[in-house]
C-alpha cells in the first residue's frame, strides 16, 4: 500500500485561500456557531483548486492512498473529512488521520510539549502511524513545516517534502515530481 500523508495549511489550503471558512460561514449565516456544529463544508477554509488538481493527478499516477496528518483531523471525523475531500473536488478521501503525539505517546509528549516544536510532533506522528500499519511499502509526507531535521535528538522524515511558499503549496514547480519518486521507487 501506498500512503501521502497529507497536511492541509500551505500545502492544499494555500494562503490565497486562507480566511475563507468565515466568508462561507457569514452566507450561511452561521458565525458564531460552535466548530463543531458547523456543516463540514463551511468548517474549513477552501483547497485550492490547482493544488486540487495537482494531488488528483498525483493519486492517479501513484495509486497512493491519503493519512491527513493536519490539525484539521482535531475539529472532525475521518468521515466528515471525507466528504469536505469530496466537496472540494479531490478525487480520493483520506482512509484515516494520524493520532496525536499526546494520545499515541504521552510520555514522549510530556517531554517534548513544552519544547513547541511542531515539526517534531509531526514527524513522530507519520512514524507511529507507519509503525502500526506494516503494510504500507510506499510513502511520503508533504507539509510546510521541516520534518526532515533533527529535533531533541530524534531523527526527522526521510520519505518528506516540503511546500516551502504557502502561497504555493503542492502545486509549486518540482513538488509533485518529487512526491511520484518516493511513491513509485
Amino acid at each position: 500500500m501506498k500512503i501521502l500523508f497529507l497536511d492541509h495549511d500551505g500545502v492544499m489550503c494555500l494562503s490565497t485561500e486562507w480566511g475563507s471558512r468565515h466568508t462561507k460561514q457569514a452566507k450561511a449565516k452561521l458565525s458564531g456557531t460552535p466548530m463543531k456544529e458547523l456543516p463540514v463544508e463551511v468548517r474549513f477554509d477552501n483547497f485550492n483548486k490547482k493544488a486540487v488538481r495537482t494531488l488528483n493527478q498525483i493519486l492517479e499516477v501513484t495509486g497512493a492512498e491519503i493519512v491527513t496528518s493536519s490539525d484539521w483531523r482535531f475539529h472532525c471525523t475521518v468521515e466528515e473529512m471525507q466528504a469536505f475531500f469530496k466537496t472540494q473536488g479531490v478525487s480520493k478521501s483520506p482512509i484515516g488521520f494520524t493520532d496525536s503525539l499526546a494520545k499515541c505517546q504521552p510520555e514522549l509528549w510530556k517531554k517534548i510539549e513544552n519544547f513547541a516544536q511542531l515539526e517534531l510532533e509531526r514527524a513522530l506522528e507519520v512514524k507511529n502511524w507507519l509503525d502500526n500499519h506494516p503494510e504500507v511499502t510506499h510513502w511520503v509526507a508533504v507539509d510546510d513545516l521541516d520534518m526532515s531535521k533533527t529535533i531533541l535528538g530524534a531523527d526527522g522524515l526521510q520519505n518528506f517534502v516540503k511546500t516551502p511558499s504557502s502561497d504555493e503549496g503542492i502545486k509549486q514547480c518540482g513538488v509533485s515530481d518529487k512526491i511520484v519518486k518516493f511513491l513509485n521507487k
